[in-house]
């Protein structure tokens, strides 16, 4: 019997600019992908809630609702769909407060397309689910948190953290190496498979959120710690009874 053969990922772009969303139409569909196209907000927050994407690319400036509006709610709601954000050069308050918001990564106006194409792939790749049973550790534990690498959940206690993809695989990249101190361009490297020069605050704004649900204080953390000037350890803190 024939394998059934695998669909491609489904993509939603929400870009009111027409020659920009026929641009990432054009190029997004060679991936190969099947590209929906949808010029405003309130229609592009309709189509994300109605069907499931594999991804979605969204530009912060949008008639009717912002990309920022729109990504809020989706985190709201706990989806969890890959989020790569369109800012404009200049709006660098825009692009943290996505960050911030729950987007994965973003790509600066104008852009470049093979660029984009590589953060849309590498977003596919990381949010799919592992095509076999890995030989490897699927399962890890700290305390009360536990990940399950294998159905890409987590836990804190009995309560399921709503993690995205990217804060997924930081969590996993962190607890798989407990003690080991990371620079941003190292997470960078390693967690999102690319280094680039100003994306420093893509780590901070993903760290800011994960410890906010995991219950961590900055300036008293229990599993992700700052070390200044280098970056960022995940030890355990037992609290002193």
């Amino acid at each position: 019997m024939q394998p059934m053969p695998m669909l491609p990922p489904h993509l939603l772009v929400i870009e009111d600019e027409q020659d920009i969303a026929a641009l990432l139409r054009l190029h997004l569909s060679d991936l190969p992908a099947q590209v929906d196209v949808v010029a405003d907000g309130p229609s592009g927050l309709a189509a994300a809630l109605g069907q499931p994407f594999d991804a979605i690319v969204l530009d912060l400036r949008l008639p009717g609702l912002s990309g920022l509006d729109i990504c809020r709610e989706l985190r709201a709601r706990g989806q969890r769909v890959p989020l790569l954000m369109l800012t404009a050069r200049a709006s660098e308050l825009d692009r943290v407060l996505g960050l911030e918001l729950g987007a994965d990564d973003y790509v600066t106006k104008p852009f470049s397309v093979l660029e984009l194409k590589a953060r849309v792939r590498a977003l596919l790749r990381r949010a799919a689910p592992p095509a076999a049973p890995a030989v490897a550790r699927s399962r890890l534990d700290c305390a009360e948190l536990s990940i399950d690498r294998a159905r890409r959940r987590a836990w804190l206690g009995t309560l399921e953290l709503v993690l995205t993809p990217r804060e997924f695989d930081l969590l996993w990249h962190f607890m798989g190496h407990p003690g080991r101190v990371f620079t941003r361009a190292e997470l960078l490297e390693q967690v999102w498979g690319y280094g680039h020069d100003g994306y420093d605050h893509t780590v901070n704004s993903h760290i800011n959120r994960l410890r906010a649900k995991l219950g961590d204080d900055r300036s008293e953390s229990r599993f992700i710690h700052t070390v200044w000037g280098v970056g960022y350890r995940f030890e355990l803190v037992v609290e002193a009874s």
